[in-house]
């Protein structure tokens, strides 16, 4: 990264992608080869994840710009950001599965809400279920009351059929 006017516009373009992103996870990627770093990229990139790699310094500027605190003191070392801009949880998962066989990959925390928060909450985050996944059993929850209340509605019209039937049998008996 040379002049300054390139780094401006990186802290400008990450400021852009933190009040874009529904989450970012920071993650220490000390070790991966290019080879690897690359088949992380295209993991991330199918979820709508977008990976970045700056200089610590411009990303506490980003941050700092974005209005997002607490996420200084994760900004060590050799970091890599993941923001997830369609399924917050998307970057966390993907990262999370990656870093088990790829141990050198550790990670480090992440922004939700613009608020920091360190490892831990990383690994919940990932362990969440996806934004898909929660909208199917929403749907579910939705659909079984209307299922259960078809089959109440069902009982009285079947039996009420039944009636009509059994009424015309007598009917043609007597008739």
């Amino acid at each position: 990264m040379g002049s300054r006017g390139e780094k401006e516009q990186l802290v400008a373009e990450v400021k852009a992608k933190l009040e874009q992103a529904h989450s970012v996870i920071l993650a220490d990627y000390r070790g991966l080869t290019v080879k690897e770093v690359t088949k992380l990229r295209a993991a991330l990139r199918k979820e709508g994840v977008e990976l970045q790699v700056m200089k610590n310094t411009l990303g506490k500027i980003a941050a700092e710009q974005a209005g997002v605190e607490g996420v200084a003191q994760y900004l060590t070392g050799t970091t890599v950001w993941a923001f997830s801009m369609q399924d917050a949880v998307a970057g966390a998962k993907v990262l999370k599965e990656f870093a088990k066989s790829n141990p050198k990959l550790v990670l480090k925390g992440g922004i939700l809400d613009k608020k920091g928060f360190g490892p831990q909450m990383a690994e919940a985050l990932a362990d969440l279920p996806s934004r898909e996944a929660l909208l199917g059993q929403v749907a579910g929850m939705l659909q079984a009351p209307i299922t259960g209340l078809v089959r109440v509605l069902q009982g009285p019209i079947n039996k009420f059929g039944y009636a009509l039937e059994d009424y015309r049998k007598i009917k043609e008996k007597s008739a």
